[in-house]
């Protein structure tokens, strides 16, 4: 097994952890509270604790796409999760580097630097997604996050105690996935009870829920403890909720992210997908969503 560098910040609330693979976070302990918030990982259900998903979100339709008349062939969620950063460190931040290369251009061709960094403030870690545009083209893009939590957190509490709220006047809309998770459309998500969903392993039963129109913003919360995790996240378009299908998996990721998989069906054209972001040369795109632990 690969062994990679890792780097860690920390102040009286957090000690966070992160990788030079792909930027990952490995760690979010509550030192308050004395517990692990990140999921671990582990092979039976999804051995990644946290991805950063860049250039791409989740599937394209047979792993490939077109730009200029030109076809690419990407992994799920793009090239970053696999790829080794480069780290600069301070007190309070770890900033994870890659700039375009010969293995990139392969995948996307665009000269890019991507950068993610995560940043301490008592219980807040925010986590700031740059890309600068290096390029004398236009580049197109996704961008998001995908963190794992463990549920439960709470010594004593199960998985059905626990819940995401999101606020009474939202009404969101849930984004329809073929069974091999391909975008099909959008229907409006009815499953909300006084702004909150209620977890069930079975929800998960056909994969991933993803929504739009949340108000950017969600916590994750447990009715036996006043313990909560809450994910802002006001610029990207969508959130998705997911563990391993068909399982009972002890954790639940919040993913926030800019734009939407590839249709089902459709070779997506990168300059015609509408919800990719888009960024002119010499332009520097810049989102952040941030993770704040309440400790009981």
């Amino acid at each position: 097994m690969e062994r990679y560098t890792v780097h860690t910040i920390e102040n009286d609330y957090l000690r966070v952890t992160a990788s030079e693979k792909g930027g990952e976070l490995k760690s979010v302990y509550d030192k308050k509270a004395q517990r692990e918030l990140l999921w671990q990982g582990d092979d039976r259900y999804w051995g990644d604790s946290a991805p950063n998903l860049f250039p791409y979100i989740a599937r394209l339709t047979e792993g490939k796409y077109t730009y200029q008349g030109q076809s690419y062939e990407m992994k799920i969620h793009g090239f970053v999760m696999y790829s080794v950063l480069t780290c600069t460190e301070t007190e309070q931040e770890l900033c994870f580097e890659l700039k375009s290369n010969e293995t990139t251009r392969q995948e996307y061709p665009f000269e890019f630097v991507y950068r993610v960094r995560y940043q301490l403030n008592d219980a807040d870690l925010k986590v700031i997604y740059e890309v600068e545009n290096q390029d004398s083209k236009k580049m197109y893009f996704g961008i998001g996050g995908h963190p794992g939590f463990q549920v439960p957190f709470v010594d004593g509490t199960e998985f059905e105690d626990y819940y995401l709220e999101f606020g009474n006047d939202v009404k969101p809309l849930r984004v329809q996935f073929s069974n091999d998770c391909f975008v099909l459309g959008k229907e409006e998500y009815q499953e909300l009870a006084d702004g909150a969903l209620s977890l069930k392993h079975n929800l998960f039963d056909e994969d991933a829920i993803v929504l739009e129109q949340t108000g950017g913003h969600v916590a994750l919360k447990c009715r036996k403890s006043p313990a909560s995790i809450s994910v802002k996240y006001e610029n990207m378009r969508y959130v998705g909720f997911w563990h391993c299908p068909r399982t009972e998996a002890p954790y639940v990721c919040i993913e926030p992210w800019s734009s939407l998989p590839s249709r089902k069906n459709i070779v997506e054209d990168l300059e015609r997908q509408e919800d990719l972001n888009s960024l002119m040369p010499g332009e520097t795109y810049q989102n952040t969503f941030c993770i704040t632990i309440h400790s009981a």
